[in-house]
C-alpha cells in the first residue's frame, strides 16, 4: 500500500472520529444537560452550585451518580417492616417536642436502615448511600442530608431558638423521603396504609386494643383508613406547634 493511500486513510479516520465526537457533543449539549435537570431537579442546582457555576462540571458528576448507581433495584418493604418504620417515624416526631436533638439523631439513623434495607448501600457508607438516593429519590434526598449534617453538627446541636426551628425544619424535609421510601414500593399482598400515622391514631389503636380484644374486622379496617387519611393531611402538632420546649 503506497504512502500516500495510507495518509488518506489516516485523514478519512480522522475526520470520522472528529465528527462523531462533534455529535456527541452536540447531543450532550441538547439534551444531556436538559435531561439531568429533569432526572436530578434540585440535586442539579446543588451540583452546579458546589462546582462554582461549572455546568458541565456537575453533570459529569452526575453522569457518574447514574453510571455508578442508575441499575440500583430497590427492593420491596413487607407490610410488618413498614409498620414497624412508620411507628418508629411517629415516636421521632413526638421526641421532637422535648428533644429535637435526640429526634434528629434518631431520624438520621431511621433514614439510613431504611435505605439500607431498599437495597441502598448501608449506613456505614453515608456519602455513597446518599449519591445512590440521589440518583433514585433526587426530589427529597436532601432533606437526609439536612438531618445528617444536623445530627453531626455540634453548632446545630442546641436545640435552642433558631437552631431548633433550623432542626424542625430539616425533620419535616426528611419526613418526605421516609415516605417515599417507605410507600413507592411494596410488596405486591400489602393492604396497609402507605402513610405514617399520626400519634393520636396510634394512641387510640393501641387503647382499643387492649379494651376490647374481640373487636370486629369492619371496625379495624375503619380506623385504618381513618389514620391514612389523616397521617396526609398534616402533620402531627408536635411538629407544627412552633412554641416547643427550647425554641
Amino acid at each position: 500500500m503506497s504512502t500516500g493511500v495510507i495518509i488518506i486513510l489516516i485523514v478519512v479516520a480522522v475526520a470520522f472520529v472528529a465528527a462523531v465526537a462533534a455529535r456527541l457533543v452536540m447531543a450532550r449539549g441538547a439534551g444531556g444537560g436538559r435531561g439531568l435537570k429533569r432526572r436530578f431537579g434540585p440535586e442539579y442546582d446543588r451540583a452546579v452550585a458546589r462546582h462554582d457555576g461549572d455546568s458541565k462540571a456537575a453533570e459529569r458528576e452526575l453522569e457518574e451518580r447514574v453510571r455508578r448507581h442508575g441499575a440500583l433495584r430497590e427492593q420491596p418493604l413487607d407490610p410488618a417492616a413498614r409498620e414497624r418504620y412508620a411507628v418508629r417515624w411517629t415516636a421521632i416526631q413526638e421526641q421532637f417536642v422535648d428533644s429535637p436533638r435526640d429526634a434528629v439523631v434518631e431520624a438520621d439513623r431511621l433514614l439510613a436502615e431504611v435505605a439500607g434495607a431498599r437495597g441502598f448501600p448501608d449506613g456505614g457508607r453515608y456519602e455513597e448511600q446518599l449519591s445512590a438516593l440521589s440518583v433514585h429519590h433526587a426530589h427529597h434526598v436532601n432533606g437526609y442530608r439536612r438531618v445528617h449534617l444536623a445530627a453531626h453538627s455540634n453548632g446545630a446541636a442546641t436545640g435552642r431558638g433558631g437552631d431548633t426551628e433550623q432542626l424542625r425544619e430539616a425533620l419535616v424535609e426528611a419526613r418526605a423521603l421516609f415516605e417515599d421510601l417507605t410507600t413507592s414500593a411494596t410488596t405486591p399482598a400489602t393492604t396497609t396504609p402507605a402513610t405514617v400515622p399520626t400519634a393520636a391514631s396510634t394512641t387510640a389503636s393501641a387503647r382499643t386494643t387492649r379494651t376490647d380484644p374481640a373487636r370486629t374486622d369492619s371496625a379495624r379496617t375503619a380506623r385504618t383508613d381513618d389514620s391514612s387519611r389523616a397521617g396526609r393531611s398534616h402533620l402531627p402538632w408536635a411538629l407544627n406547634r412552633r412554641d416547643a420546649k427550647g425554641s
